[in-house]
Parts: C-alpha cells; structure tokens; sequence
C-alpha cells in the first residue's frame, strides 16, 4: 500500500510531466518548510528528477522518474 508521501511524490512527477516547469516555478508550487514533506529534496536524492543546464533551468523527469510514474500509473490501471 502506498504512503501519503508515495502518493504526493506520483503527484509531483505528473506535474513536471504536464508541462515544462522552470526551478523558480517548481520552488514557488512544491517548496517547504515542513521536513516531513521534502518531496522536491526526496524526488532530486532519488534521482527521478534533475535541472537542465540551460537558462530557464528547467525542472524534467529522468528516466528513473518517468519509469516510476508509468508503473504506478500502470498499477492503477490494473486495480479492480
């Protein structure tokens, strides 16, 4: 079964999936002052997300993230 944090870090990668998301936009949507929901500090350790080198500094899925978030969205599919 997964956790409230599991849920909100799927939540976090469909939303960088949905559309091109600057780091300024990423920080103003997902930053927090609460250490139990670090999903941006978890998300970038995990490696399923990471910052592109040009100037907007655009937040993408890495390959790892994107696999994550087709499997959980193929285990939804699944479920009865």
């Amino acid at each position: 079964m997964a956790t409230a944090i599991d849920m909100l870090t799927l939540q976090f990668l469909a939303w960088i999936d949905e559309a091109p998301r600057s780091y300024a936009e990423t920080m103003d949507a997902w930053r927090t002052s609460c250490p139990r929901l670090s999903v941006w500090e978890d998300a970038t350790i995990a490696g399923l997300v990471r910052l592109t080198s040009d100037e907007r500094a655009t937040v993408v899925l890495t390959d790892i993230g994107r696999a994550r978030l087709r499997a959980a969205a193929g285990s939804v599919a699944a479920a009865p």
